[in-house]
């Protein structure tokens, strides 16, 4: 991503040494507007990193190290029951907000960790993580696929 913004930027100053002038506003406009937009996924992924890696963790050694589930298996469960980036976030949003049994779409993980101990986020927060997961890719622990297989058959079913 950081690659990209490079080149990106040093095109936009090529583009712009180039032109007579004209073009300069919408330009100047874009790059703003991309420094804006990885600012707020750098933010994003700040949040989602220091919130929920504490007990999602990637770096355990096994499925039975772990104190929660994976994120990448919440993504995969969510995005099974909610279709749209919309309902996506906003059923994240609600379940970090107000965790319950009752309201728990991941029954297995609830009956082996439990319900998520309710966490005082702010709700924008909540809405910049939920947004962090549903639109990139999340890290998994090195032995998530094998341990989804296993549970669940193909990831891509």
């Amino acid at each position: 991503m950081r690659t990209m913004q490079i080149t990106l930027s040093i095109l936009m100053i090529l583009f712009i040494g180039c032109n007579n002038g004209t073009e300069t506003k919408s330009i100047e406009s874009s790059s703003i507007a991309i420094n804006e937009e990885s600012d707020e996924l750098s933010d994003a992924y700040s949040l989602f990193y220091t919130n929920c890696y504490a007990c999602h963790s990637v770096s355990s050694a096994s499925h039975d190290e772990i104190l929660a589930p994976p994120m990448e298996a919440v993504k995969w469960r969510y995005q099974r029951s909610y279709k749209t980036e919309e309902s996506f976030v906003e059923a994240i949003v609600q379940w970090g907000k107000n965790p319950h049994v009752d309201k728990a779409l991941m029954r297995a993980a609830v009956d082996q960790f439990e319900v998520m101990p309710k966490q005082v986020f702010d709700e924008e927060e909540l809405r910049k993580i939920a947004t962090y997961i549903y639109r990139n890719e999340i890290e998994k622990p090195v032995w998530f696929e094998t341990h989804f297989e296993e549970q669940h058959g193909n990831p891509g079913n």
